[in-house]
């Protein structure tokens, strides 16, 4: 799942308006963002595949760290610690932990059976929503824009460069899932984790366009 990451963490700032999206997208993608890691470390492993299904392209062989069942909840909870010893505050490290938690959740909906439950343990699991091109984008593209209605209910922008810089990376990912869906295997593993690595440009235009944004809710949760 791609953009379907990022819907689940513009929602959360429906539930608390604090945290930026920069930070909220950091959350909700923060296993894809280690993983590239791994891969360069050669902590884990993945092999590319020609198929005519572009979700199935990549067969993760090796991931325990990073997409692991218990890999995810020790990095929900690692990275909400790390948010409440700087920020202070529990509510907002307990929505980021979750966020974090729910990037393996949906990965469980769309993977074919190659997530462990544990590292070590043989036993890999997965509902297989890949197999399903069509049903695939209309699940993820769902999540992709009631993200966006509950993101842009609860912001509104401070000035022009508010809207422009939002909808313009709304557009990107936009473009970049359509792009994705067509395009060719990557030329390597090497490539591909640096392609991953890439999404930290996400992250900062996401911080970008909240900086110009003012949280409507606010008020309401202190």
């Amino acid at each position: 799942m791609f953009i379907g990451h990022y819907g689940v963490g513009m929602a959360g700032k429906k539930i608390d308006g604090r945290p930026s999206l920069g930070t909220l997208f950091l959350a909700s993608q923060f296993l894809d963002i280690l993983w590239p890691v791994f891969l360069l470390l050669g902590w884990e492993k993945v092999e590319i595949e020609s198929t005519t299904n572009s979700f199935l392209m990549l067969r993760f062989t090796s991931y325990p760290y990073s997409h692991s069942l218990a890999g995810a909840i020790l990095w929900s909870l690692v990275f909400g610690l790390v948010y409440f010893l700087v920020k202070k505050n529990l509510r907002v490290s307990i929505v980021l932990g979750a966020l974090v938690l729910s990037h393996w959740v949906l990965d469980l909906v769309v993977h074919i059976p190659d997530l462990q439950m544990i590292p070590g343990v043989g036993t890999r699991v997965g509902f297989g929503l890949w197999n399903s091109i069509v049903w695939t984008i209309i699940v993820e593209s769902l999540i992709f824009i009631g993200g966006v209605f509950l993101y842009v209910k609860s912001t509104k922008a401070k000035n022009l460069r508010g809207n422009i810089v939002f909808w313009s990376l709304m557009g990107f990912l936009a473009l970049a899932y359509i792009m994705n869906l067509n395009g060719p295997p990557p030329p390597s593993v090497r490539a591909l984790a640096f392609v991953g690595l890439s999404q930290w440009l996400i992250i900062f235009w996401a911080y970008w366009a909240d900086k110009n944004r003012k949280s409507t809710i606010e008020a309401s949760v202190g």
